[in-house]
């Protein structure tokens, strides 16, 4: 008996540290991949500054890549096929495993290449569409940036069935640093545009070619070693696959989910189009630093899990168990992510994008997004954990039924709030009120484009914390219908309250106190610091993912 119990304890414990394993593997990939990110964003705000009309034109423009990914890529994928595929490769089903994934690429290829055709002859309704409020020369040039970035898009979505294949087959590092490839061809268009002092619209089509271009390489990258590890691919449309039939049913539920989550993404253009002018830049440039932790610690970690979870757990127990470890580690690092923002975000925001066409009232706007954003960052990283959860039990349409929910409350709330802050502008370094406009009404078109900078942006992103919160009270009580034993999100992050209180302590005392030093010296250092204290403290709340993290580094110090 207890050579039983001794092996389900190794195995349980192998089982974490594979998890741990893999979810490191991603971390590390998305984190390369943001940081390019965030040099993009760097290379844009420099290029284009924030409240101008060629910022808010390629932000708009560039939601339309961003949204076909979303809708057929990663995420569509990660509920249909990973879970399909995985088990086929669990039961030792090769063959037929290349004949799902075969299937599922002619699908998408097929897909892809339509939305190519629709994206080169329908970019001018298009731009309507993602941007009622733009109108004028500022449309004309998203007009000519979708039709220069429809090309690349195929190519985005097809690199995200690779990042499927080789998710399954545990290969996490590849696929999550592909798109730095992306960003560096973007960064190029950049720096060749300024190489040649070309206007601001020249500026947006070298870095939309680099969108083009960036597609492609993201694909071809990933493509060796995705024919290396299934030699029994075969194109074709699965006639006859009963596996292949399972995707299908799973993969329309789980676009029509991801639709959702879409129509989020384009509902904050649409209606930031009707803000003030650099309300659709600062959104981009916020959500570009609110993304990467929450891509780099609950993506990896929900990415890691979703395999393992789909191959079975034997007893409900082990699930629990696995969702528990998820959740802390996502929680540990979500939580200081968020009171950095919000404690010292504007001087990160500073040392990261105050250069160029971007000036202190520029970065004061984007940091009071990327605050809003912070409220709401740990109950998005943990929806992503649960989203994936429901996924591997073949539940697709609870999540989608839910992540609609979401996105009404997130547009409601949103609605009311940005005009209301739309009235208010940053004036060197202050916020004023301009005028007395009636509530709920928005601006005038000619003050929109008066280049004040106005913080309607922010009341979007209020509405998208406020329903972080909602989907994830609903994400855990259907989890726990199914999983009873699952643990609760609140616990694992009330244990990190003290540490995350000391955290913001530190961060404004050395804020205010190195404030006259420069903010690309202040931000690494206070962080660094901020952090280690944190981590110092989560170890002694018990939170596991801190004890991972602490236990070399005590035995080291005890020697």
């Amino acid at each position: 008996m207890s050579d039983d119990r001794h092996l389900r304890t190794s195995r349980r414990d192998e089982r974490a540290r594979r998890s741990g394993r893999s979810a490191a593997l991603v971390a590390s990939g998305i984190l390369l991949s943001r940081i390019s990110g965030v040099g993009r964003e760097i290379g844009l705000r420099a290029g284009l500054g924030t409240g101008t009309a060629a910022a808010d034109a390629f932000a708009a423009a560039l939601i339309i890549p961003k949204l076909l990914q979303n809708l057929l890529g990663e995420g569509s994928l990660s509920a249909s096929f990973i879970p399909v595929y995985a088990r086929l490769l669990e039961d030792g089903e090769e063959k037929e495993a290349g004949r799902v994934a075969g299937a599922v690429f002619s699908v998408l290829a097929v897909l892809t290449a339509a939305l190519v055709l629709v994206g080169l002859f329908l970019a001018r309704p298009l731009a309507t569409i993602v941007a009622p409020g733009i109108s004028g020369d500022e449309r004309d040039l998203i007009v000519d940036l979708l039709r220069i970035m429809s090309t690349g898009i195929g190519f985005i979505v097809l690199a995200a069935w690779c990042l499927g294949v080789l998710n399954a087959h545990r290969r996490f590092f590849l696929s999550y640093i592909a798109p730095v490839l992306w960003n560096a061809a973007i960064i190029a268009g950049l720096i060749v545009a300024s190489v040649q002092d070309w206007v601001q619209a020249d500026i947006a089509e070298a870095a939309a070619w680099g969108v083009l271009v960036g597609g492609l390489l993201q694909f071809l990258v990933q493509l060796p070693l995705v024919l290396r590890l299934v030699p029994s691919l075969r194109l074709g449309f699965g006639r006859g696959s009963m596996h292949f039939r399972a995707v299908l049913r799973r993969f329309v539920p789980a676009v029509s989910g991801r639709g959702v989550v879409t129509l989020s993404t384009y509902l904050d253009v649409a209606l930031a189009s009707l803000l003030a002018t650099g309300a659709i830049a600062a959104l981009s440039s916020a959500q570009v630093l609110y993304l990467m932790p929450i891509s780099a610690f609950a993506l990896s970690v929900a990415a890691a899990e979703l395999p393992e979870l789909s191959r079975g757990m034997d007893t409900e127990r082990r699930a629990a168990i696995q969702l528990r470890l998820g959740l802390e580690r996502i929680s540990l690092f979500l939580v200081f992510s968020a009171v950095a923002f919000l404690a010292i975000g504007e001087t990160v925001v500073a040392a990261l994008y105050e250069r160029g066409s971007t000036n202190a009232d520029d970065v004061m706007l984007i940091w009071l997004v990327l605050a809003a954003y912070s409220l709401g960052m740990p109950a998005s990283g943990a929806s992503r954990l649960l989203q994936n959860a429901r996924y591997a039990e073949g539940d697709v349409s609870g999540p989608a039924r839910i992540a609609a929910l979401r996105v009404a409350i997130a547009a409601v709330v949103g609605v009311v709030v940005m005009f209301q802050l739309d009235r208010y502008a940053i004036v060197g370094g202050e916020i004023q009120r301009m005028g007395d406009l009636p509530a709920f009404t928005p601006v005038a078109k000619d003050v929109r484009t008066d280049g004040t900078l106005r913080m309607g942006a922010v009341g979007l992103a209020v509405g998208a914390s406020v329903a972080a919160w909602v989907e994830l009270v609903w994400l855990q009580r259907r989890v726990r219908r199914g999983l009873p034993m699952a643990p609760l999100v609140r616990w694992s992050l009330w244990r990190l309250a003290p540490a995350g209180a000391a955290a913001a302590v530190i961060c404004i005392v050395g804020r205010l106190t190195l404030d006259s030093v420069a903010p690309i010296l202040v931000a690494p250092v206070v962080l660094a610091v901020a952090g280690l204290i944190y981590l110092a403290i989560a170890n002694v709340s018990g939170n596991r993912a801190a004890v991972e993290l602490m236990s070399p580094i005590l035995r080291r110090i005890s020697r």
